[in-house]
């Protein structure tokens, strides 16, 4: 899972650049592309700062607006600028009904999930520990 996490980290952080980079070439600030996008300028400062993922609709939008090509904007394009997409792992093959939990789990906080631990402990024979 925490490889999941750094990659979309990493995506976060490339898009940010790749954002502010088309922004400033066009001479536009932060407050010309979040009106033209239509957020708030404090939401896209944090997307260009790499702590915040657009949604589908807004990264679709700040690609038009800021005339940058969606690949280039997610990193996909070949060479070193994908190289983070080749870090993360491939995804598991985790049953459906291991997804299913992991997802209910995600949503417990962590004095639920020391409980669920301790039950999901007594469940394991001793000899499989």
């Amino acid at each position: 899972m925490k490889n999941t996490h750094l990659t979309k980290k990493k995506l976060t952080v490339h898009l940010g650049e790749v954002l502010r980079e088309a922004r400033l070439k066009a001479e536009l600030t932060q407050a010309d592309v979040a009106d033209r996008v239509g957020v708030a300028t404090e939401v896209y400062g944090r997307i260009e700062r790499g702590n915040l993922t657009p949604s589908v609709p807004n990264l679709r939008k700040l690609c038009m607006v800021l005339r940058v090509d969606a690949s280039t904007a997610l990193g996909l394009e070949a060479g070193e600028a994908a190289a983070w997409l080749m870090e993360s792992e491939p995804p598991s093959e985790e049953s459906p009904r291991l997804r299913r939990l992991l997802r209910i789990l995600r949503q417990l906080d962590d004095k639920k999930l020391t409980t669920i631990g301790y039950v999901a402990r007594s469940l394991v024979p001793p000899e499989a520990r």
